[in-house]
């Protein structure tokens, strides 16, 4: 009986070190097949049954982290002005699946955008949806990379451009593994 337990729990072990490179694979590709992070994540978490119906929600974090170096130089600041940030754990049915920093350009943003990222907890995707932006990434990798926390299986960092080219936020976003229904 013991036996039979162990080689259960080993077979369930096995099966999951071999399903999730497979699905961290998925993963990715949907992520890749869009050029925001919420979107993808909707249709992420639409597609594994996470919650129905598929919805993220960000939830601001009060807590945040020192601006990249290259920061100024990336978003192409203008002189004298400071970037917007928001540090948010975007959720899908009560599991939080990305953990995502993001410094953007006010100056570029019309007020009424202004006013909802400085005012709810409306992702930045939703938010800045019609300007139409595109996702330029800087670099992927499996795992944890600076400054995401333990338990990342993804980490991302992205440009994310105007359709005219100009630069509109960075965003690092830290993919957790709830996403493997972990």
């Amino acid at each position: 009986m013991i036996t039979r337990v162990f080689a259960g729990i080993a077979a369930g072990s096995i099966l999951a070190s071999c399903t999730a490179p497979q699905q961290l694979t998925q993963f990715e590709r949907t992520l890749a097949a869009q050029d925001s992070a919420t979107a993808a994540l909707t249709d992420w978490c639409q597609q594994q049954g996470i919650a129905r119906p598929a919805r993220i929600s960000a939830v601001l974090v009060p807590d945040g982290i020192a601006p990249p170096a290259d920061l100024r130089r990336l978003l192409d600041l203008p002189a004298g002005s400071d970037p917007g940030y928001r540090h948010v754990r975007l959720s899908c049915g009560g599991k939080v699946l990305s953990d995502a920093h993001n410094w953007y350009v006010p100056a570029r943003l019309p007020p009424a955008m202004n006013d909802v990222l400085r005012t709810t907890d409306i992702p930045f995707g939703k938010t800045v949806a019609a300007l139409n932006f595109k996702r330029e990434r800087l670099d992927s990798r499996r795992g944890r990379a600076a400054p995401c926390p333990a338990g990342t299986i993804l980490s991302h960092r992205a440009l994310l451009r105007l359709p005219d080219g100009q630069p509109l936020a960075l965003v690092v976003e830290c993919y957790t593994r709830a996403n493997l229904g972990s």
